[in-house]
């Protein structure tokens, strides 16, 4: 199956707006040893400079966050734990924002997934951040790519029927920040995270 990537002007608009014009999209990885695909069904909205739960809060700039300040569509990739999350840089050039990709419903190339991450359960492949970079094969030197072309890129999908809204996961540390209703899913979906 051919993917064609969004284009630029996709991205182009406010990060909340962002995280919900995602799900239903596909996220694509073509490697060596094929392509892997799966669309969306969940995302976290980090509102950058004013949001205690991002990695650029109060314009904090280091080599890690440094993608994040250049203009939207862009991969910002970083470890956490042993795991690597993907986020896609959002808003305008110079305001650090970004949408996590939370979970993944497989969609081509699921062998390939499933020798990458082997499961007992189908449900677990893609139903978390960590799970779905390590099942498409996205790592560190994915860092800073442009979401516009191949490698590793995203592409139309289908808008979903209903989307939730609530609390983000796994930021407790963050003061008021942690209640924020950032995170977006595709209702009923059964490889959302949580």
């Amino acid at each position: 199956m051919k993917f064609a990537p969004l284009k630029e002007s996709f991205y182009q608009i406010n990060t909340i707006e962002l995280a919900k014009k995602l799900l239903g999209c596909i996220l694509v990885k073509e490697t060596k040893e094929g392509t892997a695909s799966g669309i969306i069904v969940e995302t976290e909205a980090y509102l950058g400079a004013i949001d205690r739960a991002a990695h650029s809060f109060g314009y904090r700039r280091t080599k890690r966050t440094e993608i994040m300040y250049q203009k939207a569509g862009f991969a910002y990739i970083y470890q956490m734990h042993t795991h690597r999350l993907i986020n896609v840089v959002s808003s305008k050039e110079g305001e650090p924002e970004a949408v996590l990709i939370r979970a993944l419903e497989p969609y081509t190339g699921i062998d390939l997934m499933l020798q990458r991450r082997p499961v007992n359960k189908f449900q677990n492949l893609t139903s978390g951040p960590g799970k779905l970079t390590k099942a498409l094969g996205i790592d560190m030197d994915d860092y800073g790519h442009s979401l516009l072309q191949p490698p590793v890129y995203i592409a139309r999908g289908k808008e979903p029927g209903r989307i939730e809204q609530g609390k983000r996961i796994g930021i407790d540390n963050t003061g008021e920040a942690k209640d924020y209703p950032y995170r977006f899913w595709v209702s009923g979906n059964p490889f959302v995270s949580r």
